[in-house]
């Protein structure tokens, strides 16, 4: 049974919408010693930090900054390692973890405007998948449900094709999903919307913007 997809709504942004909250800004400001931030005009709080991070040696601010939001998930070391890396690596698409890609694709684009360009830009892409007529089998949508749909609209060479052939075609267990879309969202009762990597696809990468997909789970699999 085919799967009826529409991908729509395509943009490639370098900073993802709602990623800080007034109250990150604020914290962030005083671990970078600015007193009295709670007071500060909220529509300043963004350039205040700009300015206070820029007071400290950048992979010193990298550290404050990946502390405050990944604290909790890494060591000292590997916080310290990655503060180090991010100077000359796009550790949002490289480093080994998949579920931090995106904390970090934010931590990185707050240092790369703070230190107007020390750290390496990356970009996002943002888009919506519509499905229509999902097979029986598949009781939940998912990321690998949502890649195995969209990449039958993607052109040969691009490189998640090339990667996970035998992943997407459900010859294997697709247990590289999470690389490839950094979060979705549910919109509507068909349609979701996907935040990735533009490392993973541009938006000429896709062939077609309306096609019908087969999409095949990996025997054994279970998307209960």
């Amino acid at each position: 049974m085919s799967t009826k997809v529409n991908i729509s709504h395509f943009k490639t942004v370098n900073e993802l919408p709602l990623a800080w909250s007034e109250d990150d800004f604020i914290a962030l400001l005083e671990l970078f010693n600015f007193p009295n931030a709670a007071s500060s005009n909220p529509d300043e709080l963004k350039d205040l930090l700009y300015m206070s991070i820029t007071d400290f040696e950048p992979a010193e601010a990298a550290e404050i900054i990946l502390q405050y939001k990944l604290g909790e998930l890494l060591s000292v070391g590997q916080i310290q390692n990655i503060s180090h890396d991010m100077m000359n690596d796009k550790v949002a698409e490289e480093y080994p973890d998949p579920e931090l890609h995106y904390d970090l694709y934010n931590i990185n684009q707050l240092l790369f405007k703070a230190f107007n360009g020390k750290f390496l830009n990356t970009e996002a892409s943002i888009f919506t998948v519509t499905l229509k007529g999902l097979p029986e089998e598949i009781t939940k949508v998912d990321k690998e449900v949502l890649v195995k749909s969209f990449y039958q609209g993607l052109k040969e060479n691009n490189l998640i094709r090339r990667l996970f052939h035998e992943q997407l075609d459900g010859a294997v267990a697709f247990d590289d999903a999470a690389k490839v879309i950094w979060r979705f969202k549910k919109v509507n009762d068909t349609t979701y919307e996907v935040i990735t990597s533009n490392y993973w696809i541009e938006k000429n990468d896709f062939e077609e913007l309306e096609f019908d997909a087969t999409i095949v789970m990996h025997e054994g699999e279970d998307n209960d």
